[in-house]
């Protein structure tokens, strides 16, 4: 398995910029130099060096744990470097701007047994359905991705799971600017495009941090009635004012 270093010039999305935080002006107004780029963008970023060296057995089985440690804003050059896998099988790869840490992900090849733990609240999300055509066709080579593999075999990109997962915050959670912090993706099956997807959705915490109010959701994702992937997703929902 080798897995190298992967560079490149981040970007926001055109459809990004429905959330303020992802504008030049809704950045500033949050306290920021520019507009950040969505964490589901750099997500696809780190997956590059994991899916290069594993290949479409971690997109049908395997998983990862990332964590937005600093914004890393529009133009920013990031370099996406792997540590040399650990003895279990896991390797991290950390997105670098300037050499500084800005996400960090933990990717294993397999699903591990993680102990449920207690959960505060129950609140069931009303299911959406979304085919995966259009922009979700080619939706990591338009951040930036251009892995040949999910061209070639028509393969759904990694980062459109937790960017679904970001679809349930803005239909149901948000109002105005809001940022992605972390997100724990296990991956059950590959994704073909032009299937259809069924997003169920369970808000299980809110809580208050000197940011903002978080919440965190459990997620499924269906596509044509299997299961592909199941997400933690937790987001600053409502950012306390700056100044």
């Amino acid at each position: 398995m080798d897995l190298t270093t992967w560079s490149v010039q981040a970007r926001n999305l055109p459809e990004h910029a429905a959330n303020p935080i992802h504008t030049d002006e809704g950045g500033r107004a949050a306290g920021f130099d520019a507009a950040l780029v969505a964490g589901v963008t750099v997500y696809a970023y780190v997956t590059r060096p994991i899916v290069e060296a594993w290949g479409p057995g971690w997109l049908a089985e395997g998983g990862a744990l990332v964590e937005f440690l600093s914004p890393v804003q529009a133009g920013d050059p990031v370099d996406c470097v792997p540590a040399a896998p650990t003895r279990t099988g896991s390797v991290e790869v950390m997105a670098l701007v300037g050499g500084d840490a800005r996400v960090r992900c933990t990717a294993w090849p397999g699903s591990p047994d993680v102990a449920d733990r207690g959960r505060p609240l129950n609140e069931q999300l009303e299911p959406h359905v979304e085919p995966l055509t259009g922009g979700w066709a080619d939706y990591g080579l338009r951040a930036g991705d251009d892995l040949g593999i999910y061209a070639e075999a028509g393969i759904v990109h990694p980062a459109v799971w937790p960017a679904l997962a970001n679809g349930v915050m803005t239909r149901h959670l948000v109002d105005g600017a809001w940022i992605h912090t972390r997100s724990r993706i296990r991956h059950h099956g590959i994704a073909r495009v032009g299937a259809t997807a069924t997003v169920q959705a369970t808000v299980v915490d809110r809580f208050e941090t000197r940011s903002g109010t978080r919440a965190v959701l459990d997620v499924t994702i269906s596509v044509d009635g299997a299961l592909v992937a199941t997400i933690e997703h937790e987001a600053i929902v409502a950012l306390h004012p700056t100044g």
